[in-house]
């Protein structure tokens, strides 16, 4: 894919980003750069749990380390534990509490593993988070359905896009979870 058709492709999400950041880029990360190995994308849904379960069961027949990204923005983000009223904490307070969020997730999930297991949260729209951390990746997994708000699509905009622009193979790991 051109980097032209990449960044056509991810227009409407860059546009919304743009409007996040604003000074932010050197506070907080905003790419995954994991080298081989499985990346799967998680935004807290039963479908990402599922995927994530699927993932791991890969990685530990592999041999292969899992590297677990979410993508995140201050909408989607926990409640930092510095917020208060009238307070705006700092966008670092917001990357630590989704880092610590998907911690908590991925251990409730998966318990010990013996495959490496690296949780990255990226402060970018989740297409593009999942499409540049899958640059250096062996194998990219999504769940059909994320926490969008068509319930009645066979595959979630995210996973739909995904398929058509990742750099490594996809896999979409369906589900009859509605979450």
């Amino acid at each position: 894919m051109t980097e032209a058709q990449l960044d056509a492709a991810l227009r409407p999400e860059l546009d919304e980003a743009a409007t996040e950041l604003t000074g932010a880029e050197a506070q907080v990360v905003t790419r995954a750069e994991p080298e081989g190995g499985i990346v799967v994308g998680h935004d807290g849904s039963g479908c990402a749990q599922e995927a994530l379960t699927w993932a791991a069961d890969l990685a530990e027949r592999a041999g292969w380390p899992l590297h677990v990204v979410r993508a995140w923005r201050i909408a989607t983000a926990p409640q930092p534990a510095t917020w208060e009223p009238g307070f705006v904490p700092p966008i670092g307070d917001y990357e630590q509490a989704v880092q610590a969020a998907l911690e908590s997730d991925v251990a409730a999930v998966l318990g010990e593993r013996t495959c490496e297991i690296t949780c990255h949260v990226v402060h970018a729209p989740p297409v593009r988070a999942l499409i540049e951390a899958a640059e250096g990746a062996d194998l990219l997994v999504v769940g059909a359905r994320g926490r969008g708000g068509f319930a009645g699509l066979l595959l979630g905009s995210v996973s739909d896009q995904v398929t058509h622009h990742a750099p490594c193979p996809v896999t979409v790991v369906r589900s009859d979870r509605r979450d």
